[in-house]
């Protein structure tokens, strides 16, 4: 079998305790793809093209600002995977923005409008 080498943006593990790697969930960024692969004998990897992804949210306990954890809730339009968190990830405030600003980026190639859009007649205004 054939292995791709991808070109990864960001990568780093599902932390557990005290905010250390010690997780079979690794996480991975390319430019136009985001991956979550866990296990150890029997590997599970899913993907989700960053255009799909509508909103992120990002989450933090207190015991995850004690060690500068948190967690990014992404709601998508992908079938297998409507809603999916990236867990327990180190700087995570920085990681929510720079996946912020690539699915907007995606999205603007794709020539790809937000839901938000949908429904709003040209000459509304917001209040």
């Amino acid at each position: 079998m054939e292995k791709i080498d991808l070109e990864y943006v960001w990568k780093d593990r599902k932390r557990t305790l005290f905010g250390l790697p010690l997780s079979f969930t690794v996480y991975r960024l390319t430019e136009d793809r985001f991956f979550t692969q866990s296990g150890i004998l029997n590997l599970k990897e899913e993907e989700v093209r960053l255009y799909r992804i509508m909103d992120i949210t990002l989450k933090r306990s207190f015991g995850q600002r004690i060690f500068n954890l948190g967690t990014i809730h992404c709601c998508s339009s992908d079938k297998t995977s409507p809603e999916f968190d990236i867990k327990s990830i180190k700087n995570p405030m920085q990681v929510k923005e720079m996946l912020s600003r690539m699915i907007e980026q995606e999205r603007e190639k794709k020539n790809i409008s937000g839901r938000e859009y949908i429904g709003a007649s040209d000459g509304e205004e917001e209040d």
